[in-house]
């Protein structure tokens, strides 16, 4: 098969990099790609904003298969050009992909098909109405803005200071432009949060092994929310009563509501979990594979990738058994300077060679630009370094080995990746 991957982060070098083992890929492209990625694939321009010319793209390469790794496109539609077009896409239609397009009608969508969920405190437009509002609320609340954010876009506030100053920069300000033209309060849940994945055709799904990120800039959960500093998976992440949970009272509800309201989704189907003191409930829905979570996933996969699907545009996959390895995996994400706030790019990455002959260790692009043999930062996330092991420390032990070895002006990253399911390799399952 012939494959086009959309987009240009770590995520989806980590689906270059499994696509790639497949003896079933004979040529995969990347569309923009990163310095990292031109090592597996070849990397093509592309206008990700421009759903159609990613169709011609796709046509003019004489792809057999389409993977979209971000959101953006998704919401803009490309899954339905594709489609009207012929051509085999993984990916949801844009009606589908309004689960993570709008944080409300995911909130409605939750709430119309009795899927557990938080407590809507209100829905707002104008800034000074949600300032009236929660002035006298019961804290903390969570605030967010209903579009796409880059991941930049909740606050938890715990006073109205902290509130009214973030519906000044949403709502008055319009620091998210359209993405912030409403705005979602609910109230704040307690617990762990826990990424939990599902592949579907349209017809049948398969869950993908669970995994846990990191979303604050800092260690111990502290400093702004990011796209994500690091995740990690294992055996014992989640067990096999709270998977049964998970699976009756959220996914199936919510892939039956789906097709209720005549939604076929066909892809990945990410949800975005808290693990309350009353049972899992949903925070959010991803309408395609998470960063970093996607890092963590696939060196635990044990299945050919581009067979899995290959059924998805088939669909067949309810004939599939998807297979994992034992064991556990972590990604530590390497960032910029100043990251998530203003950094710098242009910085010379050194050691990545070194990093990647460590044993079960795999170095994903996340932003980077390569010139001839040498690599550049050009983004906030630079590098997800990864490991698979029979156990969370052992794992940490080879991922944090690896990060020891790259080396990039004002880099920064979390030490306390998988920090509380960490435990000693030799009383691993214990």
């Amino acid at each position: 098969m012939k494959i086009l991957v959309i987009g240009g982060g770590g995520r989806e070098h980590a689906l270059v990099w499994k696509l790639s083992q497949s003896p079933l890929a004979e040529k995969i492209w990347c569309t923009p790609g990163n310095g990292g990625i031109s090592q597996l694939a070849e990397c093509v321009p592309a206008n990700l904003a421009d759903v159609k010319s990613l169709a011609d793209l796709a046509t003019n390469l004489g792809a057999d298969l389409t993977v979209v790794g971000p959101e953006q496109p998704l919401v803009d539609g490309v899954a339905d050009v594709f489609s009207a077009r012929g051509l085999r896409l993984i990916g949801p239609s844009m009606q589908c992909a309004r689960l993570e397009g709008s944080k409300i009608f995911a909130k409605e969508f939750l709430n119309r098909h009795g899927i557990p969920t938080a407590g809507t405190f209100g829905i707002y437009e104008d800034a000074a109405a949600a300032r009236a509002a929660t002035r006298y609320a019961h804290w903390p609340l969570v605030l967010k803005a209903d579009g796409l954010c880059a991941g930049k876009g909740v606050l938890v506030a715990n006073s109205f200071e902290e509130a009214a100053s973030f519906i000044d920069r949403v709502l008055a300000q319009k620091e998210f432009g359209e993405g912030g033209a409403r705005l979602l309060i609910e109230e704040a849940l307690s617990g762990q949060e826990l990424s939990f994945i599902v592949l579907s055709d349209g017809t049948a799904f398969v869950p993908l092994v669970p995994t846990r990120d990191h979303k604050r800039a800092l260690d111990g959960d502290q400093g702004p929310n990011t796209g994500g500093m690091g995740a990690y998976s294992s055996d014992d992440i989640v067990s096999p009563a709270l998977q049964s949970t998970i699976l009756e009272n959220i996914v199936r509800p919510a892939m039956a509501g789906l097709a209720r309201d005549g939604c076929i989704y066909q892809g990945f189907l990410y949800f975005g979990l808290m693990l309350t003191p009353q049972g899992p409930k949903v925070l959010e829905f991803n309408c395609r594979l998470g960063d970093p979570e996607t890092q963590a996933i696939l060196p635990r996969m044990d299945f050919d990738l581009v067979e899995a699907l290959e059924a998805v545009a088939e669909r067949r996959l309810g004939k599939m058994t998807l297979k994992w390895k034992p064991g556990a995996s972590v990604c530590v994400v390497m960032a910029s300077g100043g990251y998530p706030g203003k950094y710098e790019a242009g910085k010379q990455i050194h050691g990545l060679e070194k990093a990647g002959a460590i044993p079960g260790v795999v170095v994903f692009h996340a932003g980077t630009k390569r010139e001839v043999n040498s690599y550049y930062t050009c983004s906030g996330r630079v590098l997800g370094i990864a490991a698979a092991a029979e156990s969370v420390e052992a794992a940490c032990q080879k991922a944090y080995a690896g990060v020891a070895q790259i080396d990039f002006s004002g880099a920064h990253f979390r030490r306390d990746i998988a920090l509380a399911a960490r435990r000693p390799a030799n009383v691993a399952g214990s």
